[in-house]
């Protein structure tokens, strides 16, 4: 029963920090589930394959087939609820406070500064499908930092939708970087 517990939090957090949809997941499905033991990088990317060709969204399957594959039937029923509730839950809290929520300048702003960072998920998870498709096993050792990697994204995003100076830029990304490597 822990080991279906630990497998709940595992997608629950998946789904809690995850924003953007399903290919936005990648990433952190594989981390987690390589990591944790519960599954191979090809097994992943093999899930990848089946949840992409079978109907339903594609976190929910992604999250069906690892639980299935590690813990059985309990562990389908466990790891997908885990990746909807986190959703669900948000939702319902949306739902709550209305639209006016959405239409706050605080959250229009996290919204605008997300978009950059779903834009770098979808393309590290498809680059890194790709590269271990192409190099195999030669690409096991080769891990991508997903922190730096959304703030470069950001940052970018920034220098489009603003006109900074490259000084600016430095020390946005320096802020960042401190922010979220000390988190």
């Amino acid at each position: 029963m822990i080991e279906l517990f630990e497998l709940f939090l595992i997608f629950f957090k998946i789904g809690l920090f995850t924003f953007g949809g399903g290919y936005a997941m990648i990433p952190l499905i594989r981390q987690e589930m390589v990591n944790g033991g519960f599954l191979t990088i090809d097994q992943v990317n093999q899930f990848i394959g089946i949840a992409e060709s079978t109907p339903g969204p594609f976190a929910v399957n992604m999250a069906t087939f690892a639980g299935y594959h590690t813990y059985g039937v309990w562990g389908s029923v466990f790891a997908t609820l885990g990746v909807v509730l986190p959703s669900f839950i948000i939702i319902l809290l949306i739902a709550y406070f209305s639209d006016k929520f959405i239409k706050t300048k605080p959250v229009q702003t996290i919204l605008s500064f997300l978009k950059p960072v779903i834009l770098g998920l979808i393309l590290s998870a498809g680059l890194s499908v790709l590269l271990h498709s192409v190099l195999g096993d030669y690409f096991v050792d080769i891990e991508f930092d997903l922190t730096a990697l959304a703030i470069f994204i950001t940052v970018l995003g920034l220098s489009f939708l603003k006109r900074l100076t490259p000084i600016h830029l430095v020390l946005i990304s320096a802020i960042l970087g401190m922010t979220l490597y000390l988190l």
